[in-house]
């Protein structure tokens, strides 16, 4: 056997050998978050089990020395391709090697600690009012929109309240000690502390950096929100800036009439149809879609993939990709978040299935891809929902007529002013979660850390608490997504000069057939191959930058509304491109837990329609 002949071997053995440790893992963790098992030790296993596979000093070393084999080898297209590899499964072991038994102590039992605490947390039962005046219990989704469109102050204030509940509950049931679990893991790992050790490793920078960019983003957008905020004061009285008025007043009654247009029944249809008319495919990929709440089950939406997409040598091996939503489909602005969610978590899935590198490390969420990164191609999608001539074209109520631009027009009235707030809404949990991981141990209490976040809150978002407070925010407990909510907004500064690259090209974006293989080629191909800004620089020609959210979120009410309108009327006049593709190109499944709604078997279409039925069965009060 030739030496290019074993290192084929030895790394086809690598790429085979990680599809099975990280599929076992994926399967348990939607498994017992979708609450379909309670095996969370066996979950916990598997997660040790994928940790130590991807921070192996073993498996480093052996990818170093066959590099060192490659590099003496004549220049040839296999010779390259397996160098392209190789140090693709190099960038991955060095993002997350452990390399001291001390370290992978602390990781391993850093593990079990947050299976403990997830464990717990599905078990505690939050409460609120609902619309019918009735208590229930709640979601944090159904949370989130009862404080956006329950007409009752009380019941909205009995939401906010069951969050300040579960920030209590977090601080009590073991948070604090996973904080300073995470701390002793970061300084073994030779970082100050977890926060520095996670950006470090997820977006390639140094909190100074990170925060030279959210510092400057902050000082853009600090006069307009607070701007906003005088003005809602003045509007509706000091009341309104209390964190469970807040979203009512900036958008309640607005969600409310746009409910009959959005209806949640038909989310995965114009989910379905609009990436096929953007021209999105899933290249044979099979994704299951959970999309209903449910008891026990996990209250964020979320995209996994348990096997990534990847050419085997020449062998196409198309993604195995999961994603959920929290939806409840009674409740007011339910059809809205739902169709959010599709369009998010199916930009993550039409990302991971289309990564078409040589190894299945390129094609994956966690380092070495940055987070900024992959919720680019996400936040792109979801951001189309905003746009006026998406609206116009999709939003019908059941006798088929299209949203009125009144609606739209009151819809950028409510939203715009707060569109600052919203972004620094994402970029406070950055300026806390900074702080919380700066705390000397013996300060690392109940107290001091609710003190800390609600002087984030005044800091940065110009209220005395959050609508959200930070501490009810899940992504916080986990240890993959912990310090790392920042790539959220720099996602969104990506997502705008995204926008503007493709209006300045075409003027629009709904149902623009040229975006999706657009988007394939400069973003998803190359997976984490390339860097964020080298993506961004390959489609737009500019290199990462803020300014473009910035100047968005400067926007008046009256200058986006003439944007709107331009939108509209361009749309009326265009015609739309007939030749989008069929299908999505992907095996579709709709579930409940174990139980199948519907599939995409006898077609798109048919599955839509069961999906349908199946909501106007469960949901006779929402059937459209």
């Amino acid at each position: 056997m030739t030496a290019i002949a074993e290192l084929r071997a030895e790394f086809d053995q690598l790429n085979h050998d990680y599809l099975a440790v990280h599929k076992t893992k994926e399967d348990l963790f939607w498994d017992t978050y979708m609450a379909v098992s309670d095996d969370h030790d066996g979950f916990a296993r598997a997660e040790a089990d994928y940790k130590a596979f991807i921070s192996s000093p073993e498996r480093l070393s052996v990818v170093r020395a066959a590099l060192e084999r490659l590099q003496a080898q004549p220049a040839g297209a296999e010779r390259d391709a397996l160098l392209h590899g190789y140090q693709g499964w190099l960038a991955l072991f060095e993002s997350n090697i452990i390399a001291s038994a001390a370290a992978q102590e602390q990781m391993r039992r850093l593990i079990e600690m947050e299976a403990e605490l997830f464990a717990k947390r599905r078990d505690l039962a939050l409460s609120h009012i609902n619309e019918r005046g009735e208590r229930e219990e709640a979601t944090l989704t159904m949370l989130a929109i009862n404080m956006a469109t329950n007409p009752d102050l009380a019941a909205r204030k009995s939401s906010h309240d069951a969050l300040l509940d579960l920030e209590r509950w977090v601080l009590d049931n073991g948070f604090l000690d996973i904080v300073k679990q995470r701390n002793a893991l970061a300084r073994s790992l030779g970082s100050a502390d977890y926060f520095e050790h996670k950006v470090r490793k997820n977006e390639q920078m140094r909190s100074e950096e990170l925060f030279a960019v959210l510092d400057d983003f902050e000082a853009r957008t600090r006069d307009a929100n607070q701007r906003a905020l005088r003005r809602l004061a003045d509007d509706k009285g000091a009341e309104a800036l209390l964190p469970y008025n807040l979203r009512f007043h900036m958008s309640g009654d607005v969600t409310r009439q746009m409910d009959p247009y959005l209806p949640f029944s038909k989310a995965v249809e114009r989910w379905v149809l609009s990436f096929r008319r953007l021209g999105v495919q899933y290249r044979q990929a099979t994704m299951q879609l959970d999309l209903v709440e449910r008891k026990g089950k996990y209250q964020n939406g979320f995209c996994h993939g348990p096997v990534p997409s990847y050419y085997d040598g020449g062998r196409w091996v198309p993604g195995r990709i999961n994603f959920t939503a929290d939806a409840t489909p009674d409740q007011v602005g339910s059809g809205a978040r739902a169709i959010n969610t599709l369009f998010h978590e199916g930009g993550h899935a039409a990302h991971f299935a289309n990564v078409i590198q040589n190894a299945p490390c390129f094609s994956q969420e966690f380092a070495p891809t940055s987070m900024a990164y992959a919720e680019t191609q996400s936040m792109f999608c979801d951001s189309l929902l905003n746009d006026a001539d998406w609206l116009k074209r999709y939003a019908r109520n059941a006798a088929g007529e299209a949203m009125p631009d009144a609606l739209i027009r009151a819809r950028i009235e409510a939203i715009q002013p707060f569109f600052a707030f919203s972004e620094r809404s994402i970029a406070v949990v950055a300026y806390f979660e900074r702080e919380l991981y700066r705390l000397p141990e013996a300060e690392l209490t109940p107290e001091t850390v609710l003190a800390l976040a609600r002087r984030c809150e005044r800091e940065i978002l110009g209220v005395e608490c959050g609508p959200r407070p930070l501490l009810a925010i899940p992504h916080l407990l986990n240890q993959e997504s912990a310090a790392s909510y920042h790539g959220y907004l720099l996602a969104h500064m990506a997502v705008y000069q995204t926008r503007a690259h493709f209006l300045r090209e075409y003027g629009y974006l709904t149902d623009n057939p040229a975006i999706g293989p657009l988007l394939a080629k400069h973003y998803w191909a190359p997976g984490n191959s390339l860097d964020h800004d080298a993506t961004l620089l390959s489609l737009t020609g500019e290199h990462f930058n803020a300014r473009y959210l910035a100047e968005a979120c400067d926007l008046s009410v009256d200058e986006a509304w003439r944007e709107a309108e331009r939108l509209i009327a361009a749309a009326a006049e265009r015609d739309y491109a007939r030749d989008y593709p069929e299908r999505l190109d992907a095996t579709i499944r709709l579930v409940h837990g174990a139980e199948l709604i519907a599939d995409n078997t006898a077609g798109e279409t048919e599955m839509c329609r069961r999906f349908e039925a199946w909501v106007g069965e469960r949901y006779p009060a929402v059937a459209h």
